[in-house]
C-alpha cells in the first residue's frame, strides 16, 4: 500500500497510480452487510389492528347575541334583561367549559357608558370572546 519505493534502481519519484485494492476491500465488505441485513428488512410481524374513525369532536361555542337599543336597554338574544340580570347571566356563561361567544350590537346613538358597562361585565364573568356586530355603509 506504499506510495512510493525505497528502490534505488527505480528512482525516488512517487507512484502515479491510486492502489484499488483498500477501495475494493472496502466495497467488498459492504456487500457482504447488506447481503445479509436485506432480507431482514423484510421481515414483518402480522398484526390485527383496531379500526378508529379520525373524526375530531369538537365542541362548537355557543353564541350570545347581546343587544343595546338607543334607550340603553339590553337584550339578550332577544328578550329584554335589566344590567344585573345580564351580569349574572354573564357569570353563568362564563361557568361553562366552552365559552360562548358574545356578539354585541349597540345602536349608534348609545352612550358608551352602558357599552363599557356590558364590556366590563363580560370581562369579569370571565368571557374573552366578544365581537362588536356592524352594518357596513350603503353607497
Amino acid at each position: 500500500m506504499a506510495f512510493a519505493s525505497f528502490d534505488s534502481k527505480r528512482g525516488s519519484a512517487p507512484m502515479a497510480d491510486i492502489n484499488m485494492v483498500p477501495l475494493i476491500d472496502v466495497m467488498l465488505v459492504l456487500l457482504v452487510i447488506f447481503i445479509v441485513t436485506a432480507p431482514l428488512l423484510t421481515h414483518a410481524v402480522k398484526l390485527d389492528l383496531p379500526k378508529v374513525s379520525s373524526n375530531v369532536n369538537e365542541l362548537k361555542p355557543d353564541k350570545i347575541a347581546f343587544a343595546i337599543d338607543a334607550q340603553g336597554q339590553r337584550f339578550w338574544n332577544g328578550e329584554p334583561v335589566s344590567r344585573a340580570e345580564a351580569a349574572q347571566r354573564f357569570v353563568a356563561e362564563g361557568a361553562k367549559p366552552v365559552q360562548p361567544e358574545v356578539h354585541l350590537r349597540a345602536d349608534q346613538n348609545v352612550a358608551y357608558r352602558a357599552v363599557a358597562e356590558t364590556l366590563g361585565d363580560a370581562s369579569k364573568a370571565g368571557l374573552s370572546k366578544v365581537g362588536f356586530v356592524s352594518e357596513p355603509e350603503r353607497p
